[in-house]
C-alpha cells in the first residue's frame, strides 16, 4: 500500500466506536469465520496476541497455523508502519488455540482509535478471552536498563482520546467499563511464575502511552516520571481499554527498548528499537510460550 493509499484509507477523524461497529465487527468475523471453513478449520481462540515491534515473527512458531491478510477482511485497517506484517494468525500453543495480529496499526498513522482497536474487538468476538498484548517501550524508571522484560501493572492514557467515545453499543460492552482491574492480577502471578521457570527476569511497571510519532522530549520524560510512569510507547492502552469493555483479562508485557530521552547522549531512532527488540526475542518468545502453555493448565 501506498502512503497516498494509506491515507486515503483511513476512515473518519472521530476518536472512538461510531453507528455501525457492531455490523463492522460482525462482517470482519463473518469473513474470517468464511475463510477458516474453506480452509476446513473451525478455530475457537482462547487467547488474543498483539505483537509489537520485533515480536511479528513469533506467529511463526504457532503449531498447525492459518493465516489470513488483513487485506482480505472487511474494514481492518493495515499498518504503513516497517516490520509490521499485517496477518491475522490462528494456531495453537501446547494446547492452548491462540489467534494473534502480526503486526498492529497505531494512532499517529491517521487511524481513528475505533478502527485501531477494531482487530481486537474482532479477536475477541472469534471467542478469545484473555488478551496478551505486547510492546517496545521507553525505559524512565531508574531501575530499568535496555532490554528488560516489564509486566504493566497499569497505564497512563496520554492520547487525549479513548476509543470508546461516541456511542456505547452495549452488545459489546457498558457505557462506563471500570478499568481498577485493568491488568489482571492473576495472569500477572501466572506470567511471574512461567518467568522463573524459565529463569528469566520480570520487573513491573506502569506505561504511559502517548501518541507519537515524535519520540519524547527530555522535559515530557521528567513529565511523565513525576506522573508515575515507568515506561513509555506510542500503543496499548487503547486496546487495552477496549479489552476491558469487552469484559477480557488482559496481560500486558514490554520490552525496554531504549532509554527515554535526557538518559543517554544518543539521539532516539527507530532502528535501535528494532534491534533491541531483535535482540531479546528469543527470551520474549520463550516467556509468551512458557505463559500460553499454562492458559490450558
Amino acid at each position: 500500500m501506498s502512503a497516498e493509499q494509506h491515507v486515503s484509507s483511513v476512515d473518519g477523524a472521530g476518536d472512538g466506536p461510531t453507528d455501525g461497529l457492531f455490523d463492522r465487527l460482525q462482517e470482519a468475523v463473518a469473513a474470517i469465520r468464511g475463510s477458516l471453513q474453506a480452509a476446513g478449520r473451525d478455530d475457537r481462540p482462547q487467547a488474543a496476541l498483539i505483537l509489537g515491534s520485533g515480536l511479528g515473527p513469533y506467529a511463526e512458531t504457532f503449531e498447525d497455523r492459518f493465516a489470513i491478510d488483513y487485506q482480505d477482511i472487511p474494514h481492518f485497517p493495515v499498518s504503513s508502519v516497517e516490520g509490521h506484517v499485517g496477518r491475522l494468525v490462528f494456531g495453537r500453543v501446547g494446547e492452548t488455540q491462540c489467534v494473534t495480529m502480526q503486526g498492529r496499526v497505531h494512532f499517529y498513522e491517521g487511524y481513528d482509535l475505533a478502527k485501531v482497536t477494531l482487530p481486537l474487538r474482532v479477536m475477541l468476538l472469534l471467542g478469545a478471552d484473555k488478551v496478551v498484548v505486547t510492546n517496545a517501550a521507553g525505559g524512565l524508571g531508574k531501575d530499568l536498563e535496555v532490554g528488560d522484560l516489564v509486566l504493566i501493572r497499569d497505564h497512563l492514557n496520554l492520547f487525549g482520546a479513548s476509543p470508546l467515545r461516541g456511542p456505547n453499543d452495549d452488545r459489546l460492552g457498558p457505557r462506563f467499563p471500570d478499568m481498577t482491574y485493568a491488568y489482571d492480577a492473576a495472569l500477572r502471578r501466572l506470567a511471574e511464575e512461567a518467568a522463573a521457570s524459565c529463569d528469566i527476569g520480570l520487573k513491573h511497571g506502569i506505561y504511559a502511552g502517548l501518541f507519537g510519532p515524535a519520540y519524547e522530549t527530555p522535559a515530557e520524560i521528567e513529565m511523565l516520571r513525576r506522573l508515575g510512569a515507568d515506561l513509555v510507547g506510542m500503543s496499548t492502552v487503547p486496546e487495552v481499554i477496549v479489552a476491558n469493555h469487552m469484559g477480557a483479562k488482559v496481560l500486558g508485557i514490554s520490552c525496554v527498548t531504549n532509554l527515554a530521552a535526557g538518559s543517554m547522549d544518543e539521539a532516539l531512532c527507530h532502528d535501535e528499537v528494532t534491534d533491541v527488540a531483535q535482540r531479546v526475542r528469543g527470551t520474549f518468545e520463550q516467556l509468551l510460550s512458557t505463559i500460553l502453555r499454562r492458559f490450558s493448565d
